[in-house]
Order: structure tokens, then C-alpha cells, then sequence
């Protein structure tokens, strides 16, 4: 019986959903579905520079896993690319830094709870218009 996965730690969730193609509609594309640690091994490696040694240390894997997850993310990036399909930003064996809240309204991140789950940029009455995004 394999031990069981040990769950990576992702600072924060991204700001969007996914990509899609400019000039397909998106019902008219495959999804690729890419999970939020591969988004975060992305983000570590690529954006924020760091080594893959600093990012696997940032999310709690070794580095050989660390590889895995990159390697796997970049090349659904690149069948999404070339063959022209969406990339949904969903799933995966994670766990956030700290608890992290969405509206529903406006999509804004909000990082801790605020008085009452509300948002504070929408002019909204809804009480229950922010979605726990750690559950």
C-alpha cells in the first residue's frame, strides 16, 4: 500500500479561473485542467525566480517532486498553446498558507475572515457573498 500523498502548500490561490485561447469561444475548446500546485510551481520557478530547490522548500516537497509537478504544468501549458485549448485552474492535493475568501460578486481575493463575510468593495447587502476557497 503506497504512503499517502503529502498535501503542498500554495501561498495563495491565483486570480483567475484559467486561459482560453483568444479568438475561440470557450465552449468550442478542450479543457486541460491544470491544479493549483502545479499553478504555484509555475508561479514560484517562473515569476518569482526562485530555484527549484527555494520553491520545493516554499511548499513543503522534495525537490525531485517539486520537478514532477513543474514538469507536468509546463507541458499542459504547452498542449494548451499549441493546440489551441483552455486551461482551467482547479483541484489537487494543496493546502493554502492561510485561509482565503472570494466574492462572489466581484471576484476579489481576500486573505482572513472580514466582520461578517462580507466583501467591502460591493455595494451589496448579500451577508453570504464571500466563499471559503480552503475547503
Amino acid at each position: 500500500m503506497p504512503r499517502p500523498k503529502k498535501k503542498r502548500k500554495v501561498d495563495h490561490p491565483p486570480k483567475m479561473l484559467g486561459f482560453k485561447p483568444f479568438g475561440i469561444r470557450f465552449c468550442d475548446t478542450e479543457h486541460i485542467i491544470m491544479q493549483f500546485e502545479e499553478y504555484e510551481t509555475v508561479k514560484l520557478v517562473i515569476y518569482d525566480n526562485m530555484s527549484q530547490d527555494e520553491a520545493a522548500e516554499k511548499m513543503e516537497v522534495s525537490r525531485p517532486t517539486l520537478t514532477r509537478i513543474y514538469n507536468s504544468a509546463l507541458k499542459k501549458i504547452a498542449k494548451a498553446f499549441v493546440e489551441g485549448k483552455s486551461i482551467l485552474i482547479k483541484g489537487g492535493d494543496f493546502e493554502f498558507e492561510k485561509d482565503w475568501y472570494k466574492c462572489k460578486t466581484c471576484f476579489k481575493l481576500i486573505d482572513g475572515i472580514k466582520e461578517d463575510a462580507i466583501c467591502g468593495d460591493c455595494p451589496s447587502d448579500n451577508k453570504n457573498e464571500l466563499e471559503n476557497l480552503n475547503e
